[in-house]
């Protein structure tokens, strides 16, 4: 019997780029690309693209790390919508995958950073990621936060008895989590309710140490050698 495909959702995506020609570029670029996207902006200035996202609160905002009025201007971008309360998914755009921009970006909230060096398809594909509530982080840059992690918090000091082992249900959170998945979602694989998983993740974070998901996927990257974790790039 013939299914048909289902359009996928529309995606409003807020463009901040270094000059406003690229801005242009990848705002057009992303409008051919058939994947639904609606295109705030296109923008190079920081004062710009946060008064956009405050008026018009995009899904996700695709920013540069430098920005017409400052060479790390697109971190101001990231600050403000991150304690603007905002939902928006950012994803940071940068020449080079250096270590401090990485860990700056994923730090200030971002749930991705895109090389320059990468296609504009593939673009379209971390939106879409950031968007569905996954990371988009190449194993490269999952390196520079998990050493940073092991440098501000050492896994053998974490916590300072013999670690808990997990229960078997709470090994799944664990998993689902570095899936990408949200509590929400979680919670209906399950068959359970947020509060549950909510409470489990609290015993999850209390037995290992750890005190958000990002630290929990990294853990879990450190336990299963250099493969990378499922649903990231």
């Amino acid at each position: 019997m013939y299914s048909p495909v289902q359009p996928q959702e529309t995606i409003s995506v807020l463009v901040a780029e270094s000059s406003m020609m690229g801005a242009q570029l990848i705002a057009a670029a992303l409008k051919r690309c058939r994947n639904n996207f609606t295109i705030l902006g296109p923008t190079c200035n920081s004062d710009d693209a946060v008064q956009i996202a405050e008026k018009s609160a995009p899904q996700v905002a695709v920013i540069s790390t430098e920005l017409q009025d400052g060479p790390l201007s697109g971190f101001k971008v990231l600050q403000k919508i991150r304690t603007s309360g905002l939902r928006t998914a950012a994803v940071m755009l940068t020449d080079k995958s250096e270590s401090e921009v990485v860990i700056d970006s994923f730090c200030g909230g971002a749930r991705g950073v895109f090389s320059r060096r990468g296609s504009l398809r593939s673009l379209a594909k971390c939106i879409r990621a950031v968007h569905s509530g996954q990371l988009w982080i190449s194993n490269e840059q999952l390196e520079y936060l998990l050493q940073l992690i092991m440098r501000v918090k050492p896994l053998q000091q974490r916590p300072s008895g013999p670690v808990k082992p997990l229960t078997k249900r709470e090994e799944e959170v664990v998993h689902l989590v570095a899936e990408g998945m949200r509590n929400s979602e979680i919670a209906r694989e399950m068959h359970v309710t947020e509060h549950t998983i909510r409470n489990y993740l609290f015993r999850i974070f209390e037995k290992i140490g750890l005190s958000n998901r990002v630290e929990l996927i990294l853990y879990l990257y450190s336990r299963t050698s250099s493969e990378p974790l499922a649903r990231l790039k």
